[in-house]
């Protein structure tokens, strides 16, 4: 999966899976909004969106995980679509399809990729001039991830998910990421989250290789694990796989669960986890893939 491409076929664009490679849980808003300090990466492993010409609005999902999706009356793919159509004022419609490889509600930002995928690809279908409409603010009206995703790139994310500064260089780290095929519902998580705020927690520096942002990530922490795990115990499970794994650096939850990701100093290394992790836990969904640097 590389990039994006546009041909008779249409416009498609990749929709990465999101990782939050830190989230600290800085303070909370008098609306109920958590505040949050997190550096947000993405996988080279992810969804699809693909968009071309149509009269009509319309959705079709295929993809592995489809099935989870189907039967729903509403779907964030079709609500940015929308938000943008209102915003650049569009009368044409766009057949939507989207592939659907990422397990759902599962803290690495499916739907928050999948929405600004769409975003992306129908600013070039519809022709819109990204600059003159506040797209991050409208990603932003879609869900506190979504403008991380339409950036695309290592950001810090900060205050609710608005406020994103361009991240250090990052290593191309291997790395697995497991699921056990929960769905973690995100205002649950923050809701069972008990104990003081934590700092934030920057940096500035780029990060040479793999080692070395393991030992960075050490230092920082994910301060919903243990709301989590006491929500879904099988979270513990999934990250006791991954820190007794061959070669693995460091393993930690992803955003509000249930996916969890293990570092690995090689990628021959990352490759035998996913593939023994897999074969111990048939009902989990596990991968081998690399941070986009």
């Amino acid at each position: 999966m590389n990039g994006d491409h546009a041909h008779e076929a249409g416009i498609g664009i990749d929709a990465p899976a999101k990782l939050n490679l830190y989230l600290h849980v800085i303070g909370r808003r008098d609306d109920g909004y958590h505040l949050l300090d997190s550096l947000v990466a993405f996988a080279t492993i992810g969804d699809r969106v693909t968009v071309r010409p149509a009269a009509e609005l319309s959705l079709q999902i295929d993809g592995p995980f489809a099935a989870a999706l189907t039967g729903e009356t509403d779907n964030l793919v079709l609500a940015a679509a929308r938000a943008l159509m209102q915003a650049a004022d569009i009368a044409d419609g766009a057949a939507i399809t989207l592939t659907k490889n990422l397990p759902v509600a599962s803290g690495i930002g499916g739907g928050s990729a999948d929405a600004a995928a769409a975003i992306k690809a129908l600013v070039r279908l519809w022709g819109v001039h990204p600059a003159t409409h506040d797209l991050s603010g409208l990603a932003l009206s879609l869900g506190a991830d979504v403008p991380a995703c339409l950036f695309g790139r290592p950001v810090f994310m900060g205050g609710i998910g608005d406020v994103l500064e361009p991240a250090p260089a990052l290593p191309d780290a291997p790395m697995v990421l497991v699921n056990p095929g929960i769905g973690v519902a995100t205002p649950a998580v923050f809701g069972a989250r008990q104990g003081a705020f934590g700092a934030a927690a920057p940096f500035d520096d780029d990060v040479a290789d793999v080692p070395a942002l393991a030992t960075m990530l050490t230092d920082r922490r994910n301060d919903l694990t243990a709301a989590a795990v006491a929500l879904t115990p099988e979270i513990s499970e999934v990250l006791k796989a991954l820190d007794s794994a061959t070669g693995c650096l460091l393993a930690r939850m992803s955003g509000s669960g249930a996916t969890c990701f293990g570092l690995f100093a090689g990628r021959a290394d990352a490759e035998a986890a996913a593939i023994a992790i897999g074969a111990a836990n048939p009902g989990w969904w596990v991968t081998a893939t690399r941070l986009r640097a």
